[in-house]
């Protein structure tokens, strides 16, 4: 049995080149979702809500919250065991001077586990060039049972 980690690796692993293949075509991308079900089956989770044919939001930031409330009912009907938001920003490194572009992943698993991924990166003409990962501790928030 994975463990929770891998899980969310898994998952993060899977909505990488959906982020690669956004920025390599668009230069951006609108904030997105991968989540896992009980059964490991892998599902996105998008700006539209195919059962209404309606945007959720309209800005990046209404549409991570979309989002993020979508993993919590998700999470609370037990359809998910993982989950990861995918999003861009501005971030500055302790080691550089310079902000730089970022995806980020925030991860989190039924089984207490909560990660925010981050992948700086650049675009050079037809190539993505992400630099090494950072991982650190996230609050554990998708899964609570508050």
């Amino acid at each position: 049995m994975p463990e929770p980690k891998e899980d969310c690796e898994r998952v993060m692993n899977y909505g990488l080149p959906l982020a690669e293949q956004l920025l390599l075509h668009h230069g951006e991308f609108l904030p997105f979702g991968i989540a896992m079900r009980p059964n490991s089956e892998i599902v996105c989770l998008g700006a539209v809500d195919s059962r209404h044919y309606q945007p959720v939001s309209t800005s990046q930031t209404e549409l991570m919250h979309s989002l993020r409330n979508a993993f919590i009912a998700g999470a609370r009907r037990q359809e998910y065991m993982t989950t990861a938001l995918f999003y861009e920003a501005r971030i500055t490194l302790p080691d550089a001077a310079e902000p730089k572009d970022a995806v980020i992943i925030s991860v989190h698993h039924r089984d207490g586990y909560a990660a925010t991924v981050l992948f700086p990166y650049s675009l050079d003409g037809s190539d993505v060039r992400f630099e090494s990962p950072r991982a650190q501790a996230a609050d554990f928030d998708i899964f609570s049972r508050d």
